[in-house]
């Protein structure tokens, strides 16, 4: 046996990790202390029975991690030195151990793309697009894929909050706090979730120090204002080294925005017939007070009523780092309030809003090993999150999400051109929803054990991951139910010359239905549907395929990636048609699926001159086809998306132009109403007087600027709720 695990002390000292807490108990700090401390010492324990059984010792390393400080806008390099582009975002170069290449959005295009809600500051992204429920509540949509088949996550943890549970939840992220975020596909998910089809969204922040900043202080602040709202973002964080080993940050951000405007109609043509016919019945009947409403909403343009968000964010953290690791802590507190554009109704309702408030607290741990392991990583968190839906500003459901997330990784030592990482991982929810209960207060535990290996042989990149995880939800009053989930994954990548990367990857995920699936049922307010679950479900299964081709020259780059994955078991909400008090019922099936889908992009540098000026052109498509076997198109799919810009660069000046095209989606599930087409036009221009590093940067972008009407295939409200109008912003970046 070349490994024997018992061995390095990995049998005796993981498995007796503390009792998982019981977050029913309002109680939970020392509940999560506990759980926290027990899972740190077990770490620790295995310092010196994987010393003792290194046959070399290695002097311990600086504090490292794979995560990078920073990252530039439009190149790096890989761990080999190759210099990469991101084009559109996704990062390419020839010859690099990535299998599946990364999409990644950092540096002046995050900058450029800042936005109170995760979903809409990725909606650019190639395979991305945006839930786009309202302005205030936005999750990314991956693939076609949304809710609780793409991870959110802060640095490895989740977001902790009820994002998952309905489209008209916020995420619980401070976007002005991120430094870089990374959508990941492939096997690579296997280290967060058993059902990688979906992908993984990991924004990465520096509210935990990983380092002592070289200066004694260090100020980064952003801020913006947009036309389309007038929408005012600001943001600002300081690093501080208080020692030798101690570091310190601080940051808080603000956003404040009125209602969209928009570029047309507020209703969908689809709609806004609807809804006159409905307003000449009503006349028809004698009832001019409810006709005359329904007809000023079916001809509302320029305006999305109730559209306004504001909210606020503070956080803090410190770390100590020296030669043999680091420890430290962060807290945050996160504020989000924003309205609920309405459906069309005779008698109109109080104005929907949401009030979202969470505290969280984040610990990061990282011990040098210096034996068969070079690093233990420890990272955890605790949130407590509630929000309130308010009709007419009186709160009437209440959602409460208290939970706890901690991950144990083992980074192996790189032996040769091998190299890897495993670990475990327990996450605790307990979700209570007070006044009118959609569904069961419930209690859900996941317990994961993972690994990642990866080997190179010549030109051939090896993958292979694994994951084993249980869950279990266990409602208030019902039947609880309990699932183990097997997962794997498989990858390849071929360097014939160091210019181009052929990859192939395969995955088999399974997933358990979530407790909303699995028992909502009633009216919510907030969506204005009524939605059903299915207690009965089983688990979730698919498998998936990838392959890609990606090629890296001196003025040329591109990469085409194809997958395709067939669902067993496929949850999905499903318009029925009927109603039940004036709502659509949404009803959840279990059926097979099939996805198929195609990302290409390419860029292209026409002209090159002096020290750092260029023009380069660039391109890219994104579709995907989903089906429901037996039933029909799958519900809110993205269309085919085409994208084609212009970049003029120099040290102190960037410009870009771009078009995107947004093709009609006729492909829709029964009920649910065709989109029409739509082309985006977009500019940008940056101002950088000191130069590329310099500490100021200028940044002019126009959104939509022919004000065009358009609507998201993928948004549960697309029908009334549009995208924004023309949107002129400036933002303001400071380095000090």
């Amino acid at each position: 046996m070349l490994f024997d695990p018992s061995h390095y002390g990995l049998i005796y000292y993981i498995i007796p990790l503390p009792v998982p807490p019981d977050l029913s108990n309002p109680g939970v700090i020392q509940p999560m202390r506990s759980l926290l401390t027990g899972t740190a010492l077990a770490g620790l324990l295995l310092v010196p029975f994987a010393a003792h059984a290194a046959p070399e010792p290695v002097p311990p390393a600086a504090p490292s991690s794979d995560i990078p400080e920073s990252s530039p806008d439009s190149a790096s390099t890989d761990a080999a030195g190759h210099a990469a582009i991101v084009v559109n975002g996704r990062q390419i170069t020839g010859d690099r151990d990535a299998i599946v290449a990364p999409v990644v959005l950092s540096g002046e295009n995050l900058a450029r793309n800042i936005a109170p809600q995760i979903g809409t500051m990725l909606a650019r992204l190639p395979g991305v697009s945006t839930s786009g429920f309202a302005p205030g509540a936005s999750r990314p949509v991956l693939r076609g894929f949304d809710g609780p088949r793409v991870q959110v996550l802060t640095d490895g943890i989740g977001s902790l909050d009820a994002s998952s549970v309905s489209g008209d939840h916020g995420v619980a992220l401070d976007t002005l706090s991120i430094d870089r975020v990374d959508v990941l596909h492939g096997p690579e998910v296997l280290l967060y979730a058993a059902d990688p089809a979906g992908g993984a969204v990991n924004a990465l922040d520096k509210r935990i120090p990983r380092r002592v900043p070289d200066k004694a202080v260090s100020v980064q602040a952003l801020g913006s204002f947009g036309s389309a709202a007038d929408a005012v973002n600001a943001g600002a964080a300081a690093d501080i080294a208080l020692g030798e080993h101690v570091a310190a940050h601080f940051d808080a951000s603000y956003n404040h925005s009125n209602d969209l405007r928009i570029g047309g109609n507020v209703l969908s043509p689809q709609l806004r017939a609807q809804t006159l016919s409905q307003a000449a019945d009503l006349a028809d009947g004698g009832d001019l007070i409810g006709s005359v409403a329904l007809t000023d909403q079916a001809n509302a343009r320029g305006r999305l009523a109730n559209s306004w968000a504001h909210g606020y964010s503070l956080g803090a953290g410190v770390a100590f780092v020296d030669e043999g690791g680091s420890l430290g802590v962060s807290v945050q507190r996160l504020t989000s309030d924003y309205g609920i554009p309405p459906r069309p109704s005779a008698i109109p309702d109080d104005p929907v809003s949401i009030s979202l408030r969470q505290t969280r607290y984040d610990l990061r741990a990282s011990l040098n090993m210096g034996g068969f392991f070079d690093r233990l990583d420890l990272r955890a968190a605790y949130g407590d999150y509630t929000h309130a839906e308010l009709d007419g500003g009186v709160a009437s459901t209440r959602f409460y999400n208290s939970a706890i997330e901690s991950r144990l990784e083992l980074v192996q030592a790189k032996h040769g051109d091998w190299k890897g990482e495993s670990g475990i991982q327990y996450g605790t929810r307990n979700l209570r929803i007070v006044v009118d209960p959609l569904l069961p207060d419930s209690i859900t535990d996941r317990f994961a054990a993972f690994t990642r290996q990866q080997l190179t042989l010549g030109t051939i990149d090896l993958e292979g991951s694994a994951r084993y995880e249980h869950t279990a939800i266990a409602p208030k009053s019902g039947t609880a139910r309990n699932f183990n989930q097997l997962a794997a994954g498989l990858g390849i990548a071929w360097h014939p010359v160091e210019s181009i990367t052929v990859s192939l990857s395969g995955t088999h995920g399974e997933r358990a239905p979530s407790a909303e699936e699995l028992f909502i049922d009633g009216i919510h307010d907030a969506t204005q549907s009524y939605e059903r679950g299915n207690p009965a479900f089983a688990k979730e299964r698919s498998n998936s395929v990838e392959a890609g081709l990606r090629y890296h020259g001196p003025r040329l780059a591109a990469a085409v990636t194809a997958y395709a994955t067939d669902f067993k078991d496929y949850i999905a909400p499903i318009p029925t048609g009927a109603t039940i008090e004036g709502f659509p019922v949404y009803q959840f099936i279990q059926v097979p699926a099939t996805f198929r889908g195609v990302e290409a992009e390419g860029s292209f540098k026409a002209l090159e001159w002096g020290d750092g000026n260029s023009v380069s052109a660039d391109a890219g498509v994104d579709y995907v086809h989903a089906q429901l076997t037996g039933v029909g198109p799958a519900p809110r799919i993205p269309a085919l998306r085409l994208r084609g810009g212009v970049d003029l660069d120099s040290d102190c000046w960037s410009a870009r132009g771009e078009v995107i095209y947004n093709a009609a989606q006729n492909r829709v599930a029964a009920n649910e109403n065709p989109v029409a087409a739509f082309t985006l036009v977009n500019a940008n221009l940056t101002w950088r007087p000191m130069g590329k590093d310099g500490a100021l940067s200028l940044i002019l972008s126009g959104d939509n600027l022919l004000n065009v009407e358009g609507r998201l295939a993928a948004s549960e409200t697309r029908d009334f709720v549009p995208i924004a109008g023309r949107d002129v912003r400036l933002t303001v970046s400071v380095k000090i």
